[in-house]
């Protein structure tokens, strides 16, 4: 067999599933997996991570890169995390309910959401009639996937008739076999001590849904005609079994053969046998019985290993069993009918020439199936999904971006008489979440900077703003609430540091550009009732943003003392946190990264400006500096820091997911840079920072909706979060803003662009 031409070009794929020594049979899957592609593709590396329903239990092999422990969602998200940084070509998912955590399994989202590379999909398990949670994880993997893999026909056609599943999407692949070459069952007997015996064998976890009984029940009629017959069930009991009732159920099966007087003629061998010793017992046995009781059974991998070494097969009409044994390649008798078994395992003991035929038919059949062939063309369509993934549009970095002019139609999109809504669905306002004190302290500074607006519109809007604003404020408490429901009921009597230094930064920028001065003269009186609660905040953002509404103040009032009394103290304590958490290679004012990052360098920059302190510019430039480095991508494009790399201490940041929060915080932080040193290297990086939203990004995909104003939610590993919160069109809005007055300043001509999607 030669590698196909396309397949060469895999050289490294992830493999998730379960893994031995664990005791299943998806483990069991998985782990032949691996090995027929280390045998078959020797040159591609497969990194093996094994989902662990008992951390610490199971003394996983070499070939294992990782284990998931199950119920541990933040497992899932390192995984992801190592996937990418191992810079593996494609995922490879063995899907079964019940070997992850979460509701119906879906905490394997938390992995595939974060993953840039393609993922295939082997389902093992297809239900006709899911629950709701099964559903939707079922039509989550199927959107995910860039081919699902099913090992019967049957699955095809319950994907696409019950999940709406595009038969492009779709590859029937059967379950692998092991390659042994046909051999008589008295070549193995006496291993077992079966010598003149005639064995009907059963493999398999041991549970009421095999329908042993059935096979116990036929027995006697067996015995009768043929007294040398033994059934041989081979196998552990569940453990999911075992741990609910022990051993109840193989005893009530002892007990049962005992009362119908063939307690000789039926033994169990009470293990969990590896591959080649479960293979040697297949090829010592005569007739190979799979009496299943779920008719819905899409896979069966022990009925697989028994048809590839050649075994004559009587079975239960179940999905797997019907297509794999159909055309005369096997005996299908009714479910629960023990005479019907009895009947055929008697007319194939009977008549040497018939088992002989069906078992080299079968074996006939299993040739087609072994593991070699299986993953020949598993590599085939996951070389295919590598190859057609979305090309990026662009690999030097220097797409020519202009800068959108402001526009305000999705900001009133998502805003009413009270405020502006949080946010959405798509474009749609989710009501549900109602409103928040940030959102409308943002929008409220947007109205001020937006250069082009009529004056009602702006009065309107500011007004609305503003009296969210003024309502927010809870006197007792002496801070501001946040989040309100959309009744217009509060959630809270006091809001978090962040949200109260953020409005009261709002003041101050409301206080100095307001265009009239009746919302000038109600943001100072605002601001100066208020604004002493920014004198207890502990938190270094809150304490940062409540400093740039200080900075805004001054320019408005320059003799403010409360303002120059919250500029004069928190710049000194950001110079004691920079000391204290400084490392060789880490400049950063906290031990680990967080949102809105370059807010921190911004506020130590306008509070130099304002106070004439160099010292306080240099550690903002130094600061910024550091941080935008950090927001680098090797390509040269801005990277904003992903909210996966929050609260990772001392850690460099990670990629997703991305929000259009940072590059706005980024393009004001480069603007005050160049307000401190005139420096037009800040201008550059600003825009560099801008030009993410137009998809200068890691995806190349534009964040912004020019037509109506509106940005996307944020950048995720397989593309866009597609809904459009307040938080992101107000990000893109102020980016526009910022970067339109720096161009300004900075002598440069900032066109625009009105053909972004």
């Amino acid at each position: 067999m030669n590698q196909s031409a396309v397949s060469q070009d895999v050289n490294h794929i992830a493999l998730i599933g379960n893994f031995l020594p664990r005791q299943c049979g998806i483990a069991t899957f998985t782990t032949d997996t691996y090995q027929a592609l280390r045998a078959r593709f020797p040159d591609t590396q497969v990194d093996v991570y094994a989902m662990d329903d008992h951390p610490g239990r199971y003394a996983y092999p070499e070939a294992v890169t990782a284990a998931i422990p199950q119920h541990d969602l933040s497992a899932y998200v390192a995984t992801a995390r190592r996937i990418e940084e191992s810079r593996a070509q494609v995922l490879w998912l063995q899907h079964e309910y019940g070997i992850f955590g979460g509701e119906a399994g879906g905490h394997i989202f938390a992995l595939l959401d974060r993953l840039t590379i393609p993922l295939i999909v082997t389902l093992h398990t297809v239900l006709e009639k899911p629950s709701t949670s099964e559903r939707t994880v079922l039509e989550g993997l199927l959107r995910r996937a860039s081919k699902v893999i099913v090992m019967a026909e049957r699955g095809r056609e319950i994907l696409e008739r019950v999940y709406g599943a595009s038969p492009k999407s779709i590859a029937v692949i059967p379950h692998g076999v092991p390659d042994r070459p046909f051999a008589e069952p008295d070549a193995f007997k006496a291993r077992f001590g079966w010598e003149g015996k005639r064995v009907i064998l059963t493999f398999g976890l041991l549970a009421p849904g095999k329908g042993i009984e059935t096979i116990v029940e036929a027995m006697p009629a067996v015995v009768e005609k043929n007294p040398d017959a033994m059934y041989i069930v081979l196998g552990a009991t569940h453990p999911n079994l075992v741990a609910h009732e022990g051993e109840k159920y193989r005893d009530s099966l002892k007990a049962r053969a005992a009362e119908l007087g063939v307690g000789d003629n039926v033994a169990f061998i009470d293990a969990f046998v590896d591959h080649d010793e479960l293979i040697d017992h297949l090829q010592a046995a005569d007739i190979y019985a799979t009496p299943y009781l779920n008719p819905a059974q899409i896979t069966s991998g022990t009925l697989s290993y028994a048809v590839g070494v050649g075994k004559a097969v009587i079975s239960t009409p179940y999905v797997h069993a019907t297509e794999i044994l159909a055309d005369g390649h096997g005996v299908l008798v009714d479910f629960r009918d023990s005479a019907a078994f009895a009947r055929e395992i008697n007319n194939l003991l009977g008549s040497a020439r018939n088992l002989g035929r069906l078992s080299s038919r079968a074996y006939a059949r299993g040739r087609t199936m072994i593991w070699p062939r299986v993953v020949e063309q598993a590599m085939d369509e996951i070389a295919t999904s590598i190859a057609t993934q979305p090309r990026r549009l662009r690999g030097s970095g220097d797409t020519d971006t202009k800068v959108l002019p402001p526009e305000i139609a999705a900001v009133e999109r998502m805003s009413d008489s009270t405020g502006m809504l949080q946010h959405s669905i798509y474009s749609v306002p989710d009501r549900r979440h109602g409103y928040c004190i940030d959102d409308n302290a943002r929008a409220l500074m947007l109205m001020s900077a937006v250069p082009e607006l009529d004056a009602a519109t702006r009065d309107k809007w500011m007004t609305i703003y503003a009296s969210f604003v003024q309502y927010a404020w809870n006197p007792e408490a002496r801070r501001f609430r946040n989040f309100m429901n959309f009744d217009r009921t509060w959630c809270e009597d006091v809001g978090s540091e962040d949200s109260n230094g953020r409005t009261l930064w709002a003041l101050g920028v409301t206080a100095r550009d307001a265009r009239e001065s009746k919302h000038r003269d109600w943001a100072r009186a605002m601001f100066d009732s208020t604004a002493t609660l920014a004198l207890e905040l502990e938190s270094p953002r809150a304490q940062a943003f409540a400093m740039l509404g200080a900075a805004a103040m001054l320019e408005a009032s320059p003799r403010h003392e409360l303002a120059t009394q919250i500029l004069r103290r928190f710049p000194d304590e950001h110079l004691k946190l920079l000391d204290a958490a400084r490392r060789p290679e880490w400049g950063w004012f906290e031990i680990v990264l967080a949102y809105d990052n370059a807010r921190l360098p911004e506020a130590m920059l306008r509070a130099g400006i304002a106070l004439q302190r160099p010292d306080l510019i240099a550690c903002g430039i130094d600061t910024l500096e550091w941080i935008v480095a950090k927001q680098t991508a090797p390509e040269g494009h801005f990277r904003a820091v992903g909210s996966e790399s929050f609260g990772r201490v001392y850690a460099e940041p990670l990629p997703f997911d991305q929000q259009p929060l940072e590059a706005q915080a980024t393009i004001d932080a480069c603007a005050a840079a160049f307000d401190a040193t005139g420096d037009a290297r800040w201008y550059d990086e600003a825009k560099r920072a801008y030009d993410w939203y137009l998809g200068v990004n890691d995806l190349d995909l534009p964040l912004a909706t020019q037509r109506d104003g509106g940005c996307f939610d944020g950048l995720m590993p397989t593309g866009l979060n597609r809904n459009q919160g307040a938080e992101s069109i107000l990000a893109l809005q102020m980016a526009s803003c910022a970067i339109s007055g720096l161009s300004i300043r900075a002598g440069k001509v900032a066109g625009t662009q009105r053909d972004v999607a």
